[in-house]
């Protein structure tokens, strides 16, 4: 198993990416703390964690929360002595340009993108330096590379995580701590299925989404979770400040 006996922390492990993610870093031998503000989306992820014979914990709370990051993170390494891998998936989104953005609406968005990665990575890497090794994952998108239409704050955040995730990368490389970020592309998860119900006609929207893609589909989460597999175990040791982009080839056409 690639991760046996590793502790990790995901967040918006409720589902998606972060849900995929966690069961994957169970079934691979990690124990993994579970994050998110949905109670009954963390339980489900737990019992498939369960059902695939791996152990892990529950943590209910907002992620742009900087006490909640400490008294998880505090939690988790009081119990089990240790943190190996942070991956900090939790997202939000909620359409407009700049111009038709909420402020509001546009605080919230970076809370738990960018807070959500900041906050979290700051309360892990202290441990992660008395060990002398760890691996934070952050979780960008290609829209990120490319530009979009009509996400602003969503695209504007994951540009920062991107930059944070480098510049995190080159502060605590020689600390033994890895820090990379996947950007997916459109990942059929219930992110994506609420981004396109903003809209008169989803189901336009997602032919044209689809085929923006090389391959023609969405992604799967599962196909993200085996990218952070990678960057969390020691196959990616020689792997930091990149950004993996898991996309189907929307960067390429």
């Amino acid at each position: 198993m690639r991760l046996k006996d590793r502790i990790s922390v995901v967040t918006g492990a409720g589902s998606g990416i972060g849900r995929a993610s966690a069961v994957l870093f169970a079934r691979e031998g990690a124990f993994v703390a579970l994050v998110d503000r949905d109670e009954t989306g963390m339980n489900e992820t737990l019992d498939a964690i369960r059902h695939a014979n791996g152990e892990g914990s529950t943590h209910q709370g907002d992620v742009g929360d900087g006490d909640f990051a400490k008294a998880t993170i505090d939690e988790v390494v009081t119990r089990h002595g240790r943190l190996d891998v942070l991956m900090t998936a939790a997202g939000w989104s909620c359409g407009g340009t700049v111009v038709t953005t909420d402020p509001a609406d546009w605080d919230a968005v970076f809370r738990t993108h960018v807070g959500g990665t900041w906050l979290w990575a700051r309360r892990a890497i202290p441990q992660m330096q008395r060990q002398g090794k760890g691996s934070l994952i952050t979780i960008a998108s290609q829209l990120a590379i490319a530009g979009g239409r009509g996400n602003s704050a969503y695209i504007a955040a994951k540009g920062a995580i991107i930059s944070l995730t480098k510049t995190m990368a080159v502060d605590f490389a020689t600390d033994g701590i890895r820090v990379n970020a996947i950007a997916p592309g459109a990942i059929d998860t219930p992110l994506l299925n609420r981004s396109f119900s903003r809209h008169a006609d989803v189901e336009k929207l997602r032919e044209t989404s689809r085929n923006r893609h090389a391959m023609k589909r969405f992604g799967q989460a599962e196909e993200v979770a085996e990218a952070a597999l990678y960057l969390a175990g020691d196959a990616s040791s020689f792997t930091t400040g990149a950004v993996m982009v898991v996309d189907g080839g929307w960067l390429a056409a």
